[in-house]
């Protein structure tokens, strides 16, 4: 039997909304690691309009901000309220390596999929080496004679 007003279970709803749980935690998940020459971040955005995301970049921070909307009409008749609502941010800090002048984002069935170049200077390069030799006994033999 379901009950319609319990005060404790109450708390406990708002106390999991506002700091979230193992299993759905209030804040944006996401997944990252390196692919070649890009970094990829995804984000589970489930129920999310692609018109309520909003993505930008200053200096290395990345803020991505969505919103989503409750479709019950009335919260004090609810039987069960789980989602969470609302409006939701996530900021990562990228570091000097990656191109944030490029970030490439597309959003599919919920998840947002950010790929971010690495950087040129970040890239690892070939340093060739020149011969020396030839020029330090140049110079040995002008300071001789």
């Amino acid at each position: 039997m379901l009950l319609q007003h319990d005060p404790f279970r109450e708390l406990d709803r708002l106390t999991q909304q506002v700091f979230g749980t193992s299993a759905r935690p209030t804040s944006m998940p996401l997944d990252a690691w390196r692919d070649g020459d890009d970094f990829v971040v995804e984000l589970d955005l489930p129920g999310i309009d692609q018109d309520k995301l909003d993505i930008d970049v200053e200096r290395n921070v990345l803020t991505i901000r969505a919103e989503r909307f409750s479709h019950m009409p009335d919260a004090a008749n609810a039987v069960a309220a789980e989602r969470s609502w609302g409006v939701f941010s996530r900021q990562l800090v990228l570091g000097d390596a990656l191109d944030t002048g490029k970030v490439d984002a597309d959003y599919q069935a919920g998840v947002l999929r950010l790929r971010i170049p690495i950087a040129e200077q970040a890239k690892p390069r070939k340093i060739s080496i020149t011969r020396r030799e030839d020029s330090r006994r140049e110079g040995a033999k002008s300071i001789v004679s």
